[in-house]
């Protein structure tokens, strides 16, 4: 009922004209909203394709703007993502080299707009230190510093006046407490342009939907990805780390169903809070546009590739949903131009008519592309994980190389989407593996990334996992313990 009531009136609202000041007839800066999720697959929206989930006000999001099916995140240099992630989401720029809890200085989303006027205000997650967010924000409600919580007992600092509250648990589940306080907030808001930056910490693990959510997806379990493997069949640098131990190895088929249920249901239950929060931005009903931003720090495995973190560079991992929608972006319409996430950063800003330094080469505004007035952002981008892995994406072709095991990989994802055939060693492929190759180190210096692609002495190429001693996180809850840790 809510999205449909939410597609009419942002449907009406985009049909309209710029709005504009009543007394100079210049176009008002529209309001601003950037909706973040945390470890959703790019295959996990219902207008993307996926019949098996239930996302309808994403959908509702997508038929009223553009969907950019080929977003990566760039990759981290170590296993929580996110980290990395969000601080080139809100300054644009690669991660290498920058501190992550202080952006080093740069100019941020929040800030820009802060000073054209905007009234900034951010809950959710903030994995990104107190520094740069006193920084970015006038205000915040519900601020999860860390990087993870139980979903029902979320560490919650409020901001204002410059000053932090005393942090604490709160009660309740995690997107439903986020989506609340953006609701207040714009429920608040009096006048003049906004900023409002929501930071779900949904579908990330624990994977604890409430349990109506979860019940349809028990009863009629989404099938495996069609990439599912047992286990990794070689060492990716990455393949023991807390995002990996939530199940055993070889990868139990009925246990990643269940775990897909549960993360499907945290998806649905999340999109129904994204729901309330749009309704509440189209109510503000005061005369200006709105650019809403969806997207995802990154992916997830989840029994892609017999992995089930994010620490790989493969598509299910390091791609993300990003859809925008507002003025200047078409309605119903999708691109699959290559797209970084700190793309985001000078879209908002250049939809809110404020300039901002940026590099061209990881940064920029995806609104001419979107409507066809200039080609693609970019032909080619690179992504990275750690030391171990590196990628170059060019077009269909993908290169991913293991330095520390001298081990390449090459796809065509026009053919092979999940990745499953390597390619590389085919004679017919030599000189494409060369050019990519070369190319890929080029663009990885330009970036700043002086990890070597080559060592002396590599590794074992495998790594047998099967005294690897599984034990839950302290975030996870009793079920979960219980269900698929035996009890401990």
């Amino acid at each position: 009922m809510i999205s449909a009531l939410l597609l009419a009136l942002l449907g009406a609202a985009a049909q309209a004209e710029p709005a504009a000041s009543a007394t100079s007839g210049v176009a008002a800066p529209p309001h601003v909203v950037l909706i973040l999720t945390d470890d959703q697959r790019a295959d996990t929206v219902g207008a993307w394709g996926n019949p098996h989930i239930r996302t309808p006000h994403l959908d509702a999001l997508a038929a009223r703007g553009t969907s950019f099916h080929r977003a990566y995140c760039m990759g981290s240099r170590g296993g929580a993502v996110c980290v990395p992630s969000r601080a080139m989401i809100h300054t644009g720029r690669p991660y290498f080299g920058m501190n992550m809890q202080s952006f080093d200085g740069a100019e941020t989303l929040g800030a820009a707009l802060g000073a054209a006027g905007y009234t900034t205000f951010h809950t959710g997650k903030w994995h990104n230190g107190r520094g740069s967010f006193a920084r970015s924000f006038q205000r915040g409600d519900r601020v999860m510093f860390s990087g993870m919580s139980n979903h029902r007992a979320v560490p919650s600092t409020d901001f204002a006046g410059g000053e932090f509250s005393e942090t604490v648990n709160l009660d309740g589940h995690s997107s439903e407490l986020f989506a609340e306080a953006a609701v207040s907030f714009l429920e608040e808001h009096e006048s003049g342009p906004l900023f409002l930056s929501v930071a779900f910490s949904a579908p990330h693990d624990p994977r604890d939907p409430p349990r109506p959510w979860a019940r349809p997806y028990y009863a009629e379990l989404p099938p495996l990805p069609r990439n599912f493997m047992a286990q990794h069949p070689f060492d990716n640098g990455f393949l023991v780390l807390r995002d990996e131990v939530l199940a055993p190895w070889p990868r139990p088929r009925d246990v990643v169903r269940d775990q897909l249920a549960e993360y499907y249901g945290l998806i649905e239950h999340l999109d129904a809070q994204i729901g309330r929060v749009l309704a509440a931005v189209a109510a503000l009903d005061d005369g200006r546009d709105v650019l809403v931003v969806y997207l995802a720090d990154h992916g997830l495995a989840l029994g892609s590739h017999g992995l089930l973190g994010k620490q790989s560079v493969y598509e299910h991992s390091l791609r993300a949903p990003l859809i925008v929608a507002g003025p200047g972006f078409p309605k119903g319409s999708a691109t699959h131009a290559l797209t970084y996430l700190t793309d985001v950063h000078a879209t908002m800003l250049a939809a809110a008519g404020v300039d901002s330094p940026r590099d061209p080469r990881f940064c920029r505004d995806l609104a001419p592309a979107a409507r066809g007035e200039e080609d693609a952002p970019r032909t080619e981008l690179t992504l990275s994980m750690g030391k171990t892995q590196r990628s170059l994406v060019e077009g269909r072709w993908k290169l991913i190389r293991y330095p520390r095991i001298d081990h390449t990989q090459l796809f065509d994802l026009a053919s092979d989407p999940h990745e499953l055939v390597d390619l590389c060693g085919r004679p017919e492929m030599a000189d494409r593996v060369e050019d990519m190759s070369a190319r890929m180190a080029a663009l990885m210096s330009q970036a700043g990334d002086d990890a070597p692609l080559s060592v002396d002495e590599p590794q074992p190429f495998a790594r047998d996992l099967s005294d690897v001693v599984r034990e839950p996180d302290r975030w996870q809850p009793g079920w979960i313990r219980e269900k698929y840790f035996r009890g401990r």
